[in-house]
């Protein structure tokens, strides 16, 4: 982990302006933001490691604990939310048995809600990954989450 910590940070300079940039880097290649890469940060930026934090903390696109193979994002915008997103998300939470912002025992799924995909037109909808699911039925909920295990099988 230290050797791709410093690969990131031999891509940008030692300002703070750069620090979010960094983050984002450790989150692709990583799949988080650890505390040992926040650690590192702050001593190369010479700032306060709370003002990461506060930094990491704050976006949503960043996450300080690891998450599953498969990101499942649930719509919870109002589109979403009239036409069964919340009956959507207990389906996935009560399957999975997790909560939104868990991840499966085995590391597999990491279940979370979104404001909005930009899906209403087929809502209620979820995301796995960069893939859009719409009009997602409890039918085609069981068939999605199985193929997603079988890939990951493979």
């Amino acid at each position: 982990m230290q050797a791709i910590i410093k690969e990131i940070l031999d891509n940008y300079p030692a300002e703070q302006r750069f620090s979010l940039a960094v983050m984002h880097d450790m989150q692709r290649q990583l799949g988080y933001v650890p505390r040992e890469g926040l650690e590192v940060l702050a001593k190369w930026l010479d700032c306060p490691l709370s003002a990461l934090y506060a930094m990491a903390t704050f976006y949503k696109a960043l996450s300080l604990m690891p998450k599953g193979r498969f990101v499942i994002s649930v719509c919870d915008g109002t589109a979403c939310h009239v036409k069964g997103g919340p009956l959507l998300l207990d389906i996935l939470s009560e399957t999975l048995g997790i909560l939104p912002g868990q991840t499966t025992t085995d590391g597999l799924f990491t279940l979370e809600t979104v404001g909005c995909l930009g899906s209403c037109s087929i809502a209620p909808a979820m995301k796995i990954g960069e893939r859009y699911y719409g009009n997602v039925t409890m039918g085609s909920l069981a068939a999605i989450l199985a193929k997603y295990r079988e890939e990951a099988a493979v």
